[in-house]
């Protein structure tokens, strides 16, 4: 697959909050996931499992999920960016809204980085 041709499925897959599969048929098993240094919990990680794990312990801090969005891609060369957020509620911190630019870098038709600026 192309850059292109991940960033479409990427985009039809987040639409419905499909991330397990998003996860399971886009990412390469030795893929990073990183976090701005100023990430309150969320930590840089590297594999597929610790993806995975990351996003579930992000899934475990929420009370409620009010709404959300992912914006269509925008593609240039070997990577692609979204613009994301939510409105949650969490555990612990109330309710909030959270906006970032997530950008990924894909190789031989995987995701093989995702960089998170907010």
């Amino acid at each position: 697959m192309t850059t292109q041709d991940v960033a479409n499925r990427f985009n039809e897959l987040s639409q419905t909050n499909q991330w397990h599969i998003i996860l399971d048929e886009l990412y390469a098993d030795d893929c990073e996931s990183i976090e701005p240094a100023h990430s309150k919990g969320m930590q840089s990680v590297k594999g597929i499992d610790a993806i995975k794990q990351k996003g579930e312990m992000f899934n475990s801090m929420i009370a409620e999920m009010h709404g959300g969005f992912c914006t269509a891609p925008l593609v240039g060369g070997n990577f692609f960016s979204v613009g994301m957020g939510m409105d949650v509620t969490m555990k612990e911190g109330g309710r909030m809204n959270m906006e970032e630019i997530c950008v990924y870098e894909v190789k031989d038709g995987e995701i093989v980085k995702e960089q998170f600026f907010y």
